[in-house]
């Protein structure tokens, strides 16, 4: 087979193959704007200019790292800003790691939360009647922290 040349267009499958996408999202993506519609082959078929390849990959890789659509669609506007500098999209990758740190700290939260759930049952009540169960007596409670002493 031969490799296209940069006149070329390609498959949506071929796009799919280089850039790991599936096809779906691919699709997604030129729904939400994120990408140009591809033009169709005399068959009907979408068919994409080779540059598209680049910007499905970094498209990927923004979301691989947790970037919602409109970030995604901020950094592309800032990438194609020829006449920008980098500040922009410094400012959109410090706010997301802003947002998962928090999440992190949430996480580690819940972590610490369902670890003594556990433990407390384990030294509580463990073969006790499941409906005197510490975890069901903190969560109808709604205490996100367990009591000890429970069952």
């Amino acid at each position: 087979m031969q490799a296209p040349t940069a006149t070329q267009h390609l498959s949506i499958g071929a796009v799919a193959r280089r850039t790991g996408l599936a096809v779906s999202a691919i699709r997604y993506y030129e729904e939400v704007g994120l990408v140009p519609s591809g033009s169709r082959s005399e068959g009907g078929h979408r068919v994409y200019p080779d540059a598209v390849v680049s910007v499905l990959s970094l498209i990927r890789h923004c979301r691989d790292l947790g970037f919602s659509i409109e970030d995604t669609r901020a950094l592309l506007s800032l990438a194609d800003n020829a006449d920008g500098d980098c500040q922009g999209a410094r400012d959109v990758a410090a706010t997301h790691l802003t947002a998962v740190r928090n999440k992190m700290a949430e996480l580690r939260q819940l972590e610490r939360s369902l670890a003594r759930f556990v433990r407390d049952c384990d030294q509580e009540c463990l073969g006790g009647p499941a409906a005197q169960c510490c975890i069901f007596e903190d969560l109808r409670k709604g205490q996100s922290s367990p009591k000890a002493g429970c069952c």
